[in-house]
């Protein structure tokens, strides 16, 4: 399941946590984020020891600003507070190698 991330305090929080999470930087306007939204959604209900997660750039800037989000769609994957994946642009391929990856 892809929840939406509400905040930078709980942005810190699943960084920070035991469990792999991929974050979906994005925004409403861009449509190659329309376009991979649904495969990440697929990859969510395939891979379920990762949690998933969607952050709308316009609305959580701070998070934007802090990892340097310079094109989206951007995914991230952190594990106990490291960043050891990111996949830039709308690639299916990328980025069910590093959703795997991290469920491994």
């Amino acid at each position: 399941m892809v929840e939406e991330v509400k905040s930078y305090e709980e942005f810190q929080e699943l960084i920070n946590g035991d469990e792999p999470v991929i974050f979906d930087f994005y925004a409403d306007w861009c449509g190659p984020c329309k376009t991979i939204s649904s495969i990440f959604q697929k990859l969510s209900e395939e891979f379920t020891i990762v949690k998933f997660r969607k952050v709308n750039v316009d609305q959580q800037e701070r998070v934007s600003e802090e990892l340097q989000i310079r094109s989206i769609p951007t995914f991230m994957v952190f594990q106990k507070g490291n960043k050891v994946e990111e996949v830039f642009g709308a690639n299916p391929v990328a980025l069910k190698a590093a959703v795997s990856k991290a469920a491994a």
